[in-house]
């Protein structure tokens, strides 16, 4: 068991749960109007290794917590900020802006990075460097793009 995190699989059930009930609810709900191909390639790419390197651990790149207070400290901010991710998304669950498209980008990638940086995980760090950026940029273009095309079909 040394190799699975269960703490970190934790967090990505929650995080997924509703996105998964979004994609039901809202089958139509996302529409990729930015399109850049080269980001989204990269975005996948970080996206899926972040939940597998969250999930486990590599031998001989991972090198658990410091301390059993850096490990708190893991469990703390992760709970806080999967909390804010699930009531940024109850919250505007139906509400397209740029608050929300950029709070619903910024904390996951926040919660990948840190998890990386606090769990001395050299994949999961570099795999969230590469997301966090992309994540964010299609989030916010899509947004802006999303919300410029409402308006100028008033």
């Amino acid at each position: 068991m040394e190799h699975l995190n269960i703490f970190g699989l934790f967090f990505m059930v929650i995080i997924m749960i509703p996105n998964i009930v979004f994609a039901f609810k809202c089958p139509n709900g996302f529409h990729n109007a930015w399109g850049n191909k080269k980001v989204e390639l990269l975005e996948q790419i970080g996206r899926f290794g972040c939940f597998v390197l969250m999930i486990f651990n590599i031998p001989s790149a991972w090198f658990w917590f410091s301390s059993d207070e850096a490990f708190a400290l893991y469990l703390i901010v992760n709970s806080v900020m999967v909390i804010c991710y699930c009531l940024i998304w109850i919250i505007y669950f139906k509400r397209n802006s740029v608050f929300r498209a950029l709070a619903l980008s910024i904390i996951p990638s926040f919660i990948f990075i840190f998890s990386g940086i606090m769990s001395h995980s050299i994949f999961l760090l570099l795999v969230a460097i590469i997301f966090a950026p992309c994540h964010i940029m299609i989030s916010y273009k899509n947004a802006v793009l999303t919300n410029d095309m409402k308006f100028r079909n008033k």
